[in-house]
């Protein structure tokens, strides 16, 4: 997985911030889609809580989908974004679109990801991603 590229896609995601604001579900977040009470932060503290929910994605996708590294980095980089935005629980509620993931079936993983109610919520990012998902080349 390329850790930069993930980085520079989750700051378009979910935004880089140095307060506080309700995002689209109402949730107070700040940093980058970092749920935390009303304080500024620095530029240092923003990329730092960024590295460590990186890692934390990372240690529970090799927990519970061992398999992923297997796949090309940029697909990595899709799951690991997918992981980000929902969390390891909402994520695995995918079943239909990991298997396919995990077989290989990266076509039919991609229409998974878009046939989901994810996809309404987050749009652009969900077209991106599955294209992403197909190709298993980057995008912006």
């Amino acid at each position: 997985m390329n850790r930069e590229k993930l980085a520079a896609q989750l700051e378009i995601d979910e935004g880089k911030r140095s307060k506080m604001y309700q995002d689209t579900v109402g949730k107070w977040t700040a940093g980058v889609g970092r749920n935390l009470s009303d304080r500024e932060f620095s530029e240092d503290e923003i990329a730092l809580m960024l590295k460590n929910d990186i890692d934390i994605v990372e240690r529970e996708l090799d927990k519970a989908l061992p398999w992923w590294r297997d796949m090309s980095e940029a697909r990595q980089n899709v799951l690991a974004n997918m992981a980000f935005n929902l969390g390891i629980k909402r994520l695995l509620a995918f079943k239909n679109t990991l298997t396919f993931m995990r077989a290989g079936r990266y076509d039919a993983a991609a229409m998974g990801m878009l046939d989901s109610l994810w996809a309404k919520q987050v749009k652009q990012r969900a077209v991106r991603l599955a294209a992403m998902m197909r190709t298993g080349e980057y995008l912006k």
